[in-house]
């Protein structure tokens, strides 16, 4: 099982997603939980790593249990979910590629996607903070 720690940024009803660099698909901001961490410190490492700012609140949106995409085959992925304040604006770092904001359409018609970011996608829509 892959423990992560992803986050939840909406802005104009839009979810931010992360290409990393050399990969296709664009997964939420985030990563895998290190041996010893919280999945709070897990996100606060990610997000500064990823995006270059700090969280400085956040609440739990949930937690998603999937298949791991890109991963063999039965890999389950185990994401602990948070929406945040950040202190300033999200920009790539050098792992990452390009960041875009989708709605659940746009999201959902890529060629590629992530079933956990899907998951959230549809959590998300079903509380009325984005787009479908």
């Amino acid at each position: 099982m892959i423990r992560t720690a992803a986050l939840a940024h909406i802005r104009n009803r839009r979810l931010l997603q992360t290409r990393s660099t050399g990969k296709e698909v664009f997964y939420m901001a985030g990563g895998k939980i290190d041996p010893g961490e919280s999945p709070v410190q897990a996100l606060y490492r990610e997000v500064r790593e990823e995006l270059g700012v700090d969280v400085t609140a956040h609440d739990e949106l949930g937690v998603f249990e999937c298949e791991a995409y890109g991963h063999t085959p039965g890999t389950a992925l185990h994401m602990t979910c948070f929406t945040a304040d950040l202190t300033g604006e999200p920009t790539p770092t050098s792992e990452i590629a390009e960041l875009r904001y989708f709605t659940v359409g746009e999201y959902a018609a890529m060629p590629h996607v992530a079933p956990g970011s899907m998951l959230v996608f549809r959590r998300l829509h079903e509380l009325d903070l984005i787009d479908w």
